[in-house]
């Protein structure tokens, strides 16, 4: 068995790494031909070639994220097609490999390549789209969502505030923040304005040339608005650099953990954290998705066949990876609209193959 094991894991490893290599070198080239077209503009003047290849590599774990599913089924796929082609599948099924000893052997491959997946979408994607994202800003400026920026909102003991912050700066810097502070009955306290602002370790932003204007007086008649002009100013806050990232990039680069504590923020903040839950759900069920894609695999291996080409079969594992990818996509912004579960939503698309995967095994391994 453990020779069944090596032949497989080797035969399976190398194809999907060729697979897994021949799509992130054509992403790759995509990705430079379009950032082809910001090299030297925009007022980027230090942004040249080299600097455009670094940024797309630093895009790369961020496609193999998104693709290893797709080039685990193909890859896969090409390995079960060979093998029952040449006969070799028959070879080790005269030899005593039952269908349930097959699933067990492939299923382990499947775990292995969940971890993998777990660990490039949580560690190395997030890493590096943030630094390919702080190296764009470091020669054609600040990273920012738009003309409004970015809102956020925390409550504390003593009031509410909401916080706008116009972008991110290179480095750990935020540019043009303004918080606004109210009371718990609502009415606004102070309003403060710093041209930058930096993250501390202590749980508190550092203001800098700060332009600070209090509302004081209940009435209209007593009531008296006091300015002020700061250099440098500590406002404690509980909203980390994470959660302003989380704000200002996309939600599907951020790790797991960083999600979890955003969403939470956002709920303890009455805010709208549907978007990000099922962001959540979907990082935590998607590596799992390999699992189901070696299983939908294993049903090529019992095809008849002798000769003719195994292409048609890999262009149906092409199909039903893109199709697994759209629908998971889909069923994320449906969800989001529809309000449905965010668990539910994330999870539907493993499920819908998963029970798609174990038919095609039960009628064609264990029927036929």
């Amino acid at each position: 068995m453990k020779t069944v094991r090596r032949l497989f894991y080797r035969e399976v490893v190398q194809s999907v790494a060729l697979v897994t290599l021949g799509f992130v070198a054509l992403f790759y080239f995509f990705d430079f031909v379009e950032e082809l077209q910001s090299v030297g503009r925009h007022g980027a003047v230090g942004y040249q070639i080299p600097q455009a290849l670094v940024y797309v590599a630093l895009m790369v774990p961020s496609h193999l994220y998104e693709l290893l599913p797709i080039t685990v089924l193909i890859g896969t796929i090409f390995v079960m097609a060979r093998l029952a082609q040449s006969s070799e599948f028959t070879i080790l099924r005269t030899s005593g490999l039952g269908p349930w000893r097959a699933l067990q052997t492939l299923s382990a491959l499947g775990m292995f390549f969940a971890v993998f997946t777990f660990a490039v979408g949580d560690y190395a994607a997030p890493l590096a789209d943030k630094t390919a994202q702080m190296l764009k800003a470091r020669f054609r400026g600040n990273i920012t969502v738009g003309k409004t920026g970015a809102w956020l909102k925390e409550k504390q003991a003593y009031g509410h505030y909401a916080v706008n912050v116009g972008a991110l700066t290179p480095g750990n810097g935020m540019k043009d923040v303004r918080i606004f502070e109210f009371d718990n009955q609502g009415y606004m306290v102070s309003m403060t304005q710093a041209q930058s602002a930096e993250f501390s370790t202590d749980d508190s932003w550092r203001l800098d040339k700060v332009n600070r204007t209090e509302f004081t007086g209940a009435d209209a008649q007593a009531s008296r608005v006091d300015r002020a002009q700061i250099d440098s100013v500590r406002w404690p806050t509980q909203i980390s650099a994470e959660m302003v990232a989380a704000a200002v990039l996309r939600p599907e680069r951020m790790g797991t953990i960083d999600l979890f504590q955003y969403t939470r923020h956002l709920q303890a903040n009455g805010q709208a954290a549907q978007k990000y839950e099922i962001q959540f759900w979907k990082k935590v069920f998607y590596p799992m998705s390999c699992l189901v894609m070696v299983v939908l695999a294993l049903p090529f291996a019992y095809f008849h066949f002798r000769s003719g080409s195994i292409a048609t079969y890999v262009f149906g594992g092409v199909m039903a990876g893109i199709s697994f990818v759209l629908l998971n996509n889909v069923l994320g912004d449906l969800g989001n609209l529809q309000g449905w579960q965010p668990w539910l939503t994330a999870a539907l698309p493993g499920l819908i193959y998963s029970l798609v995967s174990l038919t095609a095994f039960a009628w064609l391994v264990l029927r036929r």
